[in-house]
Parts: C-alpha cells; sequence; structure tokens
C-alpha cells in the first residue's frame, strides 16, 4: 500500500479545506493534521509533515520538518515568508494570488465611487440638516491607472471600463488585455501617475516597491488626483503622503493597507484632511476560505501526481 502524504493546516478555520480535500477524492491519499494559528507545531507533528499550509511561519518551525517539501501560503502577499532567515531554499512555496478577485475589486470600485462623488459630503450636510446640490461629476471619460496589472487589477478594469473610465497601467510583463487601453512597463510609471484621474496601487511588497510612492512620484500627480492603496502599506512613505495632501499636492488618499496594522491611535493618516482610513477590509469576506481551499486542493492533487503546481512564488521577483 503506498503510504500516505502527511498534510499540516496550520489555521483556524479548516472545513472548507477538509470538506475540498473530501470533494476531490484526496481524502484517502493523505493524512491531515489540523492546528490553530496561534499554537505552536508538536515535535510529532513537524516530524512528519511533508505539505504544510499557513499564513505564515515563525522563525525555527520550518527547519525543524525535516520531511516538508511544500508549503502554501494563504495570503497572495509572502513578504513574511520570503523574510523567513532559515526559509529552507529547496522548499517550493506558493501563494494564494488571486483569491480575492471576488471581494477586492468590487471594494475598490466602491472606494472610486466614494472619492468621486459627493456621498460624503451629503452625510455630513445631513446631520446638519442642509440640503445642499453637489453637482456629482461623471467618470466616464477619467483615467484610471494602476500599478499592477495582475489578476485583482484586471478585473478591477473590467468593472471601471464598463462605467466608462479608461484604464492604463504598468505590469513587469506588459501584453495587450482586455479593458485596458495601455498596459506599459514599470519604467513608464512617470506616464501613469501624471496621465490619472485616480490611481489605485496593487503592487507587492519588495525590494523595488519599499517607499515607491514618495514626494517625487506624488509630485508627479495631478492636483485633483486620488490615490488608492489596496496593494501594501509599505508602498507609501507615510510621511510624504501626509504632506502632500496637506499641500494639495494630490486631492486625497483612500489607504486600506498599512506599515503597521492595526494603525497606531497617534498615526498622523487617522487626523489628516483628505486621507481616508479603512481598517483592511478589501480583500477578506466570509466566503475566502472557500476560495483559498479550491486553489490548494488543485494543488494538492497536483503535487500527489507530480505536476507542476499553480501560484509558485518567485523569490527573486518577491512574489
Amino acid at each position: 500500500m503506498t503510504s500516505r502524504t502527511h498534510v499540516l493546516l496550520w489555521t483556524d478555520s479548516t472545513a472548507a479545506y477538509l470538506d475540498a480535500i473530501k470533494a476531490a477524492g484526496l481524502a484517502e491519499r493523505v493524512v491531515v493534521d489540523t492546528l490553530p494559528r496561534m499554537e505552536k507545531p508538536s515535535a510529532e507533528q513537524m516530524a512528519r509533515t511533508e505539505v504544510l499550509m499557513a499564513y505564515t511561519v515563525p522563525p525555527g518551525v520550518l527547519p525543524a520538518m525535516p520531511k516538508l517539501r511544500w508549503a502554501q501560503a494563504m495570503m497572495a502577499g509572502v513578504e513574511g515568508w520570503i523574510a523567513l532567515p532559515d526559509l529552507p531554499a529547496n522548499l517550493l512555496l506558493t501563494c494564494a494570488r488571486g483569491t480575492h478577485k471576488e471581494s477586492m475589486p468590487e471594494n475598490i470600485i466602491g472606494a472610486l465611487l466614494y472619492v468621486a462623488k459627493p456621498y460624503a459630503a451629503a452625510v455630513e450636510n445631513q446631520k446638519q440638516r442642509k440640503w445642499v446640490h453637489n453637482v456629482a461629476q461623471p467618470l466616464t471619460g477619467k483615467t484610471l491607472g494602476i500599478l499592477g496589472l495582475g489578476v485583482i487589477g484586471q478585473e478591477v478594469a473590467r468593472i471601471a471600463a464598463a462605467l466608462g473610465l479608461r484604464v492604463i497601467g504598468t505590469r513587469r510583463r506588459p501584453e495587450p488585455m482586455p479593458n485596458v487601453a495601455e498596459a506599459l512597463p514599470a519604467k513608464r510609471t512617470p506616464e501613469v501617475l501624471a496621465r490619472s484621474d485616480f490611481l489605485l496601487l496593487l503592487l507587492p511588497a519588495t525590494l523595488e516597491t519599499e517607499n515607491f510612492i514618495n514626494a517625487a512620484r506624488l509630485g508627479m500627480m495631478k492636483p485633483s488626483a486620488w490615490l488608492l492603496n489596496f496593494g501594501r502599506g509599505h508602498l507609501i512613505k507615510d510621511d510624504d503622503l501626509v504632506a502632500a495632501v496637506k499641500a494639495k499636492k494630490i486631492a486625497g488618499a483612500m489607504l486600506d493597507v498599512f506599515r503597521q496594522e492595526p494603525l497606531p491611535a497617534e498615526h498622523p493618516f487617522w487626523t489628516t484632511e483628505g486621507i481616508i482610513v479603512l481598517p483592511h477590509i478589501g480583500g477578506p469576506h466570509p466566503q475566502r476560505d472557500r476560495i483559498v481551499a479550491r486553489l490548494f486542493v488543485e494543488n494538492l492533487g497536483r503535487f500527489l501526481d507530480g505536476r507542476p503546481l499553480k501560484e509558485v512564488v518567485d523569490r527573486n521577483a518577491g512574489y
């Protein structure tokens, strides 16, 4: 009888993953251990684990798993994994890229509509029982610039194009794509900054993107432009953004991700007029475990069959 592969699901909600493993007909080929996120695997679990699924892991764990051959990160961003000082060089690492496709684009479009339309002003006027007839500017004909035209960016482009927005953006390997008027290489980022009425950040956190949006790049944007960050907090140099918004170099910013979360109470983002803070609500939704489970189980079947896995992390690129 062929030995079964030992899998460790290191997460709090395991039902969707166990159900997906069973539905895919893989239950007889694996032995599954489950472990809450705040607990540490036992020596026995680490000794037998061959496949690991987790959000991230602390230093010292992976080298203690001698049989580990593949780790599935439960998030699209893997900077925490790559930063591990003891990440095994031969460990196959995959991420959950694309699993926010069903929720994040909706939230991004909602954010865009919020900053473009006078809804917030109407709510404030209602508190004072004031009837102020603010005329909303149409989105049709405006330009949405997307830095990071990946799965999420392309879905945002599809919805935005239906609203009449012209979409341009950057991609590491630019190629023609539906609903995007111009997909440009990263070296042409200044063009995207200068032409965008709304600038959406969807870049990963890498050494190259650290403090990517700084005073110099903010200075390339239109004074009427809004910045939307649903990518990573490290993309923005915080002090430069606060200064740019205060000086009216740009119209404002809506931020869903931050260097430190929760955002400290003393951070100036909270009190700077023109900066809107969202508590990292862009991606999470009630069905996300089901979607991640679908990707994990497809990869698990591929792993057991010796076939290439999906969403393999390029460690050199950082994602």
